[in-house]
């Protein structure tokens, strides 16, 4: 699975890891993420993150 950093902190979104603390399962693709969804260091918006 691809992971996805946030253009704006640094933050890498792991799909095998999820973000558990906000609702994300392991195991769930980035595109399959609601786009209300933020980054969990920064706040910045799902559209600020770009593939790594």
């Amino acid at each position: 699975m691809e992971k996805w950093e946030c253009t704006v902190c640094g933050y890498i979104y792991d799909p095998e890891k999820g973000d558990p603390a906000n609702g994300i399962a392991p195991g769930t693709k980035f595109e399959d993420i609601e786009s209300t969804w933020v980054c969990p260091e920064c706040g910045a918006p799902k559209s600020d993150f770009k593939k790594v």
